[in-house]
């Protein structure tokens, strides 16, 4: 799917839910187009194309965040934990990730989504960030030990001999994070 495509489905969606979160036409285009600036750079980074949707509101949510930071605005993170997204009732890796990330410590969870989901290399996210290299440099991997451990323990998930998880996903019920 281009751009364009991706634009003519979802923009109104996109921009209804930067709307309930701003209450401001205006602010609501200007962080509409970043965020499609966002997708369009990025959508070769996307591996599952049935997960386009939730893809696009999460870089809809995590630009109006770096909006709001700028600002100066004040906005509980809270607000943002709950996806505007219809439910479904398949349990997915996506919904112990969420659980894991909202539980995640804000100092581990802002490099994390700057650096593994947007895409910045890690001086750019530290100097956004306003800290030092090295330290964004450790809390991106303990962030991501962070999320590994939560996988372990949501989920059931063991860690191979050459530090990958392997597994298979339960039953949402028996799933401690996401259930």
């Amino acid at each position: 799917m281009t751009t364009t495509q991706i634009w003519e489905t979802y923009s109104e969606d996109i921009k209804r839910f930067i709307l309930s979160k701003t209450k401001d036409e205006t602010v609501a285009n200007d962080i509409l187009q970043d965020t499609f600036i966002k997708v369009h750079t990025k959508l070769h980074t996307l591996k599952d194309s049935n997960k386009l949707k939730s893809w696009l509101f999460s870089v809809a949510r995590y630009t109006l965040m770096d909006y709001l930071k700028t600002s100066k605005v004040k906005i509980e993170f809270n607000d943002f934990d709950t996806e505007d997204v219809p439910e479904t009732h398949e349990h997915t890796e996506k919904d112990c990730l969420r659980g894991i990330l909202v539980n995640l410590p804000k100092k581990y969870r802002e490099p994390i989504f700057l650096a593994d989901i947007m895409g910045l290399k890690q001086k750019e996210v530290a100097k956004k960030l306003s800290l030092p290299l090295p330290t964004v440099k450790s809390q991106i991997q303990r962030g991501r030990q962070k999320i590994a451990e939560g996988f372990m323990d949501c989920c059931g998930y063991e860690m191979s001999e050459q530090g990958y998880l392997v597994g298979q996903l339960q039953d949402k019920e028996d799933c401690k994070i996401c259930k």
